[in-house]
């Protein structure tokens, strides 16, 4: 698989990674342990060698796993993860982004990940409470430790993007994007160019709906979080199925699947884009890596 460079600091990953949270949250019953650690190494075998994951992911779980999979070749892959989140009793309560939790939360996923370097740290969301440029400050002070290698920033906006870079240049950032959600083209892109900071989009698939696979009769299980997003509602899913027939009906031109189309319209748009979809099955990663490999 071809590579691609995230920032001017030389982080170099393959030009599609792999986002690892449905495999422990959010899409409803994690994935069997020893299924998901098959997929992670048939992932790597496959060409992918960038795997994104964090300590919310679970919580916990899904670092674990994402170490454990990548054990084997573990010098051959970067690993991004993200701290950010208050725990109470285990579970997420609200933002927490002070210096000194910085480094508890960074202990922890060294830990789970059994690394003793987190290749690319992300600030997972900006918390209102902390100055970005002293979450920048900490992260800069635990890459001259050795802890960190690159500092990457989640849905963090054009100001505190400037912010953070100016005191610890910034390597990727990442947001959602897709056929289905342009927003960073707005909001972001001009920023990244000028600065040269490389971007990762999650949910380039648009969260499953740009596959062809759901429309206005799917079902979600009561713990897919999809159900709670106003663009999965009934009405909303009736309205955007004209968006997903457009790319089914692309896909059958080009005799490929709408997800390969999806990712192929990502790829095009420019060559500091690594996106990250997720999957929980062989085959679907397979048919997403065809074009690639």
């Amino acid at each position: 698989m071809n590579k691609r460079k995230l920032g001017s600091q030389g982080l170099e990953v393959s030009q599609m990674g792999l986002g690892c949270m449905g495999l422990s949250y959010g899409y409803g019953k994690p994935t069997n342990k020893k299924e998901a650690i098959e997929l992670l190494r048939k992932a790597y075998e496959l060409g992918i060698t960038f795997f994104d994951t964090a300590e919310i992911y679970g919580p916990f779980l899904n670092e674990e796993v994402v170490g454990e999979a990548i054990d084997p070749f573990r010098n051959e892959v970067v690993i991004a993860t993200k701290f950010g989140f208050n725990y109470v009793d285990g579970q997420p309560a609200g933002l927490n982004s002070r210096p000194e939790y910085i480094r508890q939360r960074v202990e922890g996923s060294l830990k789970r990940l059994n690394v003793e370097t987190i290749d690319l740290l992300y600030q997972h969301r900006i918390d209102p409470n902390v100055p970005i440029e002293e979450v920048a400050g900490t992260v800069k002070d635990l890459i001259r430790e050795g802890k960190v290698k690159y500092f990457g920033l989640s849905e963090a906006g054009a100001s505190n993007i400037r912010k953070a870079h100016a005191v610890q240049p910034v390597s990727a950032l990442q947001s959602e994007y897709s056929l289905w959600w342009r927003e960073p083209e707005i909001k972001s892109f001009k920023t990244l160019a000028e600065l040269e900071i490389g971007f990762v989009p999650f949910s380039p698939l648009g969260k499953g709906f740009l596959t062809g696979k759901i429309d206005v009769n799917t079902e979600f299980s009561k713990n897919d979080f999809r159900r709670s997003i106003p663009r999965f509602n009934e009405e909303n899913r009736k309205a955007n199925l004209a968006l997903v027939g457009l790319v089914k009906q692309i896909a059958q031109q080009k005799n490929a699947t709408p997800a390969q189309i999806a990712l192929a319209w990502i790829f095009e748009q420019k060559p500091w884009i690594v996106p990250i979809p997720g999957t929980t099955k062989t085959h679907r990663l397979q048919k997403m890596l065809a074009q690639l490999t």
